[in-house]
């Protein structure tokens, strides 16, 4: 008899956005086992899966899928692990949709496998059970591999290169690991628990984490190799440095990026004050300009902390977010305020220099970009002024200069400051230092960051194994 195939996937529920307003938990809930199995007994198996071809990370799908149809949910989150240390966060932020979930075979006529909330479950039953096998791990290798940054990019990076029997140790600046997991991910989409959860997964491999240690500052990358006595370094430190639209008014008080704020509220858990002594001024009516995923994250983060309304101030209209849908309609529910076609021209401040005003121009759609979205074209005289008094900035970020600027022979790109770096095998113009995530592309996605650090790791290992070879660096440089 041929197999029914159900083309809708399963629902998963989540709070309800009169309640989650005023928390910080979790919003998604996460799949039961009987919606677990219910959505994995959906998946064809495909012995040629295209899902996996949509994954930055090759994560075999359908095999950790097939684990879950036979009830062995540990033995499928270890068999994510095998691809990607992260399932418990890449289940959680990964745009499934945009990546493996928009490759499925189902998604043709109906809806597509949902991958990322079945990798999700699995990551969170393993950590229920209070599991955490290790996989194996080759012998000791003699090779030591310093990792700046502990983002995904370096925290994936550092796990494949300890497996290969390298020694590895992970330089943080902040005081907790993670990065843009831990400071720029609020508490309700991804729990500040569970990666902290996958960071002890990593160093039980044997990965060293260090903290409060800024590399440039505390030492130089070649202080690093020269002193330390480290065989290659990869730099994973992200796109941490906002971008600023260079309006007047930018410098008022209550002006914030979304660094920021979101680090405020994130990291040094602001939103607990005074029980934790980290303020942050939240006011009643925030707008947050940009709408893309961090530019949601903040305005949800503003209505939890206590702001009574908040408006996305978005150039395009919603349809060109470059945010998730589910944070769209997340943000939508919980009541954010959307004003579209309008771009802020200049912020205006009080006696005691509190921003209290942003004009803004209104725009029309014109033809589409290099991005493929139609491009706003401002409108001649459609000036207007908006009582505001609190503004959050989430048009973009960048690398951090410290880097570049101690680090001789490193290229940068000097329009983006990003780090120089072949993107096949991640070598940067200095012998020994890698680079790859957000540091080298522009920020991004998470999982794109994480595909980096499995890359890289891999090239890594062919360097040391091969790097009294003459002309090997040159040979991982101009590789095609």
């Amino acid at each position: 008899m041929p197999r029914k195939i159900i083309y809708e996937r399963t629902p998963m529920a989540k709070l309800d956005p009169k309640e989650r307003v005023k928390t910080f938990d979790e919003v998604a809930l996460g799949y039961t086992e009987e919606e677990a199995l219910k959505e994995a007994e959906r998946c064809l198996l495909c012995k040629r899966p295209p899902c996996v071809a949509g994954c930055p990370v090759h994560i075999d799908i359908p095999g950790f899928i097939a684990l879950i149809q036979q009830r062995k949910f540990v033995e499928a989150s270890e068999h994510i692990k095998k691809f990607n240390p992260l399932p418990a966060v890449c289940g959680r932020v990964c745009p499934q949709e945009d990546q493996c979930e928009s490759k499925c075979i189902l998604g043709k006529k109906g809806e597509p496998v949902a991958i990322g909330r079945l990798e999700r479950f699995v990551a969170d039953y393993e950590r229920a059970q209070g599991e955490m096998r290790l996989p194996e791990i080759k012998p000791p290798s003699g090779f030591k591999v310093a990792v700046i940054g502990s983002g995904p990019a370096g925290l994936v990076a550092a796990s494949e290169l300890a497996k290969m029997g390298h020694k590895v140790t992970v330089f943080e600046a902040l005081h907790e690991p993670g990065g843009v997991l831990m400071y720029g991910i609020p508490q309700f989409r991804l729990p500040k628990e569970i990666v902290l959860h996958e960071v002890e997964y990593i160093k039980r491999l044997g990965v060293e984490l260090v903290t409060n240690f800024v590399v440039g500052k505390t030492m130089t990358i070649d202080e690093l190799m020269q002193e330390e006595g480290f065989d290659a370094v990869f730099i994973g430190t992200g796109a941490g440095l906002p971008v600023w639209l260079g309006l007047p008014g930018e410098n008022l008080l209550g002006v914030y990026s979304a660094n920021e704020f979101l680090t405020r509220i994130n990291l040094m858990r602001a939103y607990k004050f005074p029980e934790y002594d980290t303020p942050v001024f939240v006011g009643e009516r925030v707008g947050v300009i940009g709408a893309g995923n961090v530019a949601m994250d903040a305005a949800r983060s503003a209505l939890r902390a206590g702001a009574k309304e908040v408006y996305i101030l978005y150039r395009r209209t919603k349809e060109y977010s470059p945010a998730r849908i589910e944070e769209l309609e997340n943000a939508i529910e919980e009541g954010v305020i959307f004003k579209e076609l309008v771009s802020p021209v200049a912020f205006y401040g009080d006696e005691n220099g509190w921003i209290k005003e942003v004009e803004l121009v209104r725009n029309r759609l014109g033809e589409p970009d290099q991005s493929g979205r139609r491009r706003p074209v401002k409108i001649p005289g459609s000036e207007f002024r908006m009582p505001i008094d609190m503004i959050v900035n989430a048009i973009g970020q960048r690398p951090n200069p410290i880097i570049a600027q101690t680090t001789p022979g490193l290229e940068i790109n000097p329009r983006h400051g990003t780090v120089k770096a072949n993107m096949k095998t991640f070598a940067t113009s200095k012998p020994g230092v890698f680079a790859g995530g957000d540091v080298v592309t522009g920020a991004a996605t998470v999982i794109l960051a994480a595909g980096a650090g499995t890359d890289a790791a891999k090239y890594i290992d062919y360097y040391l194994k091969n790097k009294d070879k003459p002309g090997i660096w040159d040979e991982l440089y101009h590789m095609e």
